[in-house]
């Protein structure tokens, strides 16, 4: 049957073949999102190989973690902004998964996170779930659980209050956004455990801040931090 199906596929791949979701390339045989070029230039913060990395800073004297990284940079005009745009607006969750396990790969090089017990994405309010199709933080998580052979938790953390979305707010308005939104359920799962929470864009940490409130407020744990952008 896969013999069958394969010359069919080359040939509609010949006429509409993938293209590139950063520069519009016809995408290669191997390649997945991206061609290869844009993801040489894809830029990486390389934050996991650094304590006290610009991540980690931006959450002292607000919460105690672990560690705090991020897969790349992103500021206004990057070209790599329409990846998370796509991800989370335009149901591409394949770019969340497929960039989770390139993030995953560097991650599970990292002794600070190899005793990792759960992978943990920030959740969304049932609602608004529904209505984008899916979490997109989820499908990085599943994306890095691949990679990193750690369980993904989504029961646990949930958001029990909807709320309007953060963009264009500042900070504090952030933070009042999202302060109490979240609660978590069955919290002895977590005792003791190191939990990698997880998002996809990190602008001031306010969303992470109260993830990590309602965590922390509700058992003893070690909680780090993955996004898989930050906008600097």
């Amino acid at each position: 049957m896969l013999k069958i199906f394969k010359p069919i596929k080359y040939f509609f791949d010949l006429i509409y073949p993938e293209l590139c979701d950063v520069c519009n390339t016809s995408l290669v045989r191997g390649e997945k999102i991206i061609c290869s070029n844009c993801r040489i230039d894809i830029p990486l913060t390389h934050s996991w190989n650094e304590r006290e990395n610009a991540i980690e800073q931006i959450f002292w004297g607000r919460m105690p973690i672990v560690a705090a990284t991020s897969y790349f940079l992103f500021a206004r005009g990057s070209k790599y902004r329409i990846l998370l745009h796509k991800l989370k607006y335009s149901g591409r969750a394949d770019i969340g998964v497929t960039l989770g396990s390139w993030f995953g790969s560097e991650l599970a090089a990292c002794e600070i996170f190899s005793d990792v017990d759960f992978i943990m994405p920030v959740p969304l309010h049932p609602k608004k779930q529904k209505s984008r199709g899916y979490n997109q933080s989820e499908k990085i998580c599943i994306g890095l659980s691949g990679v990193m052979n750690k369980p993904v938790d989504t029961k646990t953390l949930v958001r029990s209050e909807f709320t309007n979305t953060q963009t264009k707010k500042n900070r504090m308005e952030r933070w009042h956004n999202v302060s109490n939104v979240f609660e978590v359920r069955n919290a002895e799962k977590l005792k003791n455990r190191h939990i990698l929470l997880v998002d996809d864009v990190l602008t001031t940490g306010a969303t992470l801040e109260a993830c990590c409130n309602a965590i922390l407020t509700s058992v003893d744990c070690r909680i780090s931090i993955a996004t898989l952008a930050f906008a600097h």
